[in-house]
């Protein structure tokens, strides 16, 4: 049976949804830097958002971000549904894609609060926490919770190794300014593993006390950070790098490729870096 082909509108649909995700960790990881140099209190993804509001334009962008973590959230949705970075259908594979729609669906619910903070509603804040509450509130809720706490954890080293592994190299075409970001890339990816792997050890601390309160978002994870010895520069460094993340998130509005609608053929960075292991680069160019 033939490998369904990636629609042409979905290029679009996810190049929109990087474009707001950098957007998002630009913001987050910038005030995050501020706090570390001035002085003040990190703030987690919507509360980061919500400041926007105040700025001139300020609702238009915020609309711009929701629409754009909305796209986010169908471009995982369709990327999972038919398979389009080529995953397979394997345990591997569907565990892969499983994530890709869970990930899609988390930024999309962010996309939401966002939008009812462009309109006015309140925003930031709790959302980690109320949805840990919630979920300990059921028949052997703690232990669910521990569970989404170790699968939290699963995905922030999913992220370390993605950035240490350079794996994130596969699907990004070879342009120079692509190449001079790399470095960018890599720490960004590494610092949002860092962020997601302490949200986990927070929420599966939650579930182990019966404490929804001990649960956090972004905004826990870089005060946990700061609140350890040497904690502002920690904190600093982190946030520079979810500056990185946000910047790695551009990278891929721009550049990336979807494998299904490419092919195989095209010169991605860990195509260029393993014909230049090889000694292969100028061959290929020819």
């Amino acid at each position: 049976m033939p490998a369904k082909k990636a629609p042409a509108w979905v290029v679009p649909v996810m190049r929109a949804g990087y474009a707001a995700r950098g957007a998002v960790y630009v913001i987050v990881g910038g005030l995050a830097l501020s706090a570390a140099v001035y002085g003040g209190q990190a703030r987690g993804t919507t509360g980061a958002l919500v400041t926007l509001r105040g700025q001139p334009w300020g609702a238009a962008l915020l609309w711009v971000i929701a629409i754009g973590l909305i796209a986010y959230m169908v471009w995982r949705l369709i990327d999972a549904a038919m398979d389009l970075e080529c995953k397979g259908s394997d345990a591997k594979g569907l565990a892969a894609r499983a994530g890709q729609a869970v990930t899609g669906v988390i930024h999309g619910a962010i996309g939401v609060s966002v939008a009812a903070s462009a309109m006015g509603g309140g925003g930031g804040g709790g959302g980690t926490q109320t949805a840990t509450q919630k979920l300990m509130a059921v028949p052997w809720g703690p232990y669910f919770v521990m569970a989404a706490g170790l699968v939290t954890i699963g995905a922030g080293i999913y992220y370390a190794h993605k950035g240490i592994a350079e794996k994130y190299k596969a699907d990004i075409r070879v342009t120079p300014l692509a190449r001079k970001l790399d470095p960018a890339m890599k720490a960004g990816l590494l610092a949002e593993g860092i962020v997601i792997g302490i949200i986990g050890a927070l929420i599966f601390y939650a579930g182990l006390t019966h404490d929804s309160g001990q649960a956090g978002g972004v905004g826990a994870a870089l005060g946990e950070i700061r609140s350890a010895p040497y904690g502002g520069i920690l904190m600093g460094v982190i946030a520079a790098g979810l500056v990185g993340f946000g910047v790695e998130n551009f990278v891929e509005a721009a550049y990336r490729i979807i494998p299904r609608r490419s092919g195989p053929d095209v010169m991605t960075l860990a195509r260029r870096a393993k014909l230049e292991a090889e000694g292969k680069l100028r061959e290929a160019a020819a």
